[in-house]
């Protein structure tokens, strides 16, 4: 055929890379896969993510107006396409008239999803156009706080991530860090981090994390913001199924900027949501799209990376919508049981898990705890190489240090979370070939 390129199925035109995708498929069906920044996006999301939207530029947003729509109203597609007709849109590129329609879907089905502490989807204003969690993070920086301000955010080596102000990414290097730690208990110290906040007075304060597996009090946060003038920015990039779902508590209203991968716990496609709210006041809400959409990178590849969104994408993130679901809900439900019981199981057999536990979809594991006949510990890469020869992935994690305990950079702790595990339907008693393989390295 004359458009066999055009139209040919991919294992006709490239059987290798054809046979790579599948292998990958038997890879994550075999595997139990304890990464918590991995799940399983449903053949839904994938489908959509291969449709004819991968084919077109987006550059700008839908009418303001429509973003704002009810969900009947943005899927009205007579008053829609006339609309846009008639008046057009604020994007660069033309023929966009469905991804207008699209987009806006996404941004109403995420106000719908996380609505919540007595605020209605009218309430959240939503941007679906970032790419990931972490150039979300600098668009929020970027919006609300000059350059070198002062952020406030969790050391790395205690649980935090490297987009809260760590010295290798840019968040560190463009803004005066300041960190707060975990205590000799290895929790979140309030009073030192208000302490902190009072003494260093930051712009920006930030809460939600990487490998600390507790579940931050918002509320607490918000105070200590509000008390220095600061922002409160909650990042529930790892959380964000979770809160949805509504089985562990949720920062809307609390933080004036959350943000959210669409990739970890929600189970969606790679990308993030932004979301700011009405009584926050209108300048988080004209101040997070434009970051978004031209975010300062570091050189113009990076600033073309977000300032041309990515339409296929958009066009997944609001198949999500069983996140509403009592199915769902259950499913979050499970994710949290199978990570307690984990670490109850390591704990039970002498294994210690840093920060006493978790009461979300996440732990670690301390390799060190895990000493040679030659007096050698265990790293985290080591043991993750381990498990994943046993048929178990996780990741290891840099050291996990408390005012008593401080271990070298070599990532000392194995990261484990259930998300994917939940979302295959395995059940408590999966966990028995991960727990013994564990006992038998110890």
């Amino acid at each position: 055929m004359s458009d066999f390129l055009f139209r040919g199925k991919l294992s006709e035109l490239d059987p290798d890379v054809f046979a790579l995708t599948q292998l990958e498929a038997e890879r994550q069906a075999r595997k139990l896969i304890l990464i918590p920044s991995e799940s399983q996006a449903p053949l839904a999301v994938r489908d959509a993510m291969g449709s004819a939207f991968q084919n077109i530029y987006a550059e700008g947003y839908p009418d303001e107006g429509m973003r704002q729509m009810p969900e009947d109203d943005i899927l009205d597609y007579a008053a829609r396409l006339a609309n846009y007709r008639r008046n057009s849109d604020p994007r660069y590129y033309k023929g966009v008239e469905y991804a207008d329609i699209v987009e806006s879907l996404a941004c109403r089905r995420a106000s719908e999803a996380f609505a919540a502490n007595g605020y209605k989807p009218e309430q959240i204003y939503v941007n679906v156009q970032a790419l990931s969690g972490a150039p979300a993070n600098n668009a929020v920086y970027q919006a609300l706080i000059p350059l070198g301000e002062t952020i406030l955010g969790l050391n790395l080596l205690h649980g935090g991530h490297l987009s809260h102000g760590s010295s290798v990414n840019r968040s560190g290097k463009w803004f005066k860090a300041v960190h707060y730690t975990i205590d000799a208990d290895e929790r979140l110290d309030y009073d030192a981090i208000r302490a902190l906040a009072v003494e260093h007075k930051p712009k920006l304060i930030i809460a939600g994390y990487s490998s600390y597996s507790w579940v931050p009090d918002w509320k607490k946060f918000r105070e200590i913001a509000d008390e220095v003038g600061a922002y409160f920015l909650a990042d529930i990039s790892h959380l964000g199924g979770l809160v949805a779902a509504g089985v562990i508590p949720s920062p809307i209203g609390h933080a004036h900027v959350v943000m959210s991968t669409t990739h970890k716990s929600l189970d969606g496609p790679r990308g993030a949501v932004l979301m700011t709210f009405r009584r926050a006041g209108r300048d988080l809400q004209t101040g997070a799209d434009r970051p978004v959409q031209e975010i300062a990178g570091a050189d113009d590849q990076e600033r073309d990376r977000d300032g041309r969104p990515i339409p296929k994408a958009r066009i997944a993130r609001p198949v999500r919508r069983d996140g509403l679901s009592h199915a769902q809900r259950g499913l979050h439900v499970q994710t949290i049981k199978n990570a307690v019981a984990m670490a109850d199981q390591f704990q039970k057999r002498g294994l210690r898990v840093p920060f006493g536990g978790t009461d979300c979809h996440m732990l670690n594991v301390d390799c060190t705890s895990v000493v040679g006949e030659d007096g050698t510990a265990l790293s985290g890469d080591q043991a993750a190489r381990i498990l994943d020869s046993r048929g178990s992935s996780s990741t290891a994690t840099p050291s996990l240090a408390t005012k008593t305990r401080s271990i070298p950079l070599a990532s000392a702790s194995a990261r484990r979370g259930s998300p994917s595990a939940a979302s295959t339907r395995r059940r408590r008693a999966s966990w028995r070939t991960s727990w013994r393989t564990c006992c038998w390295l110890a």
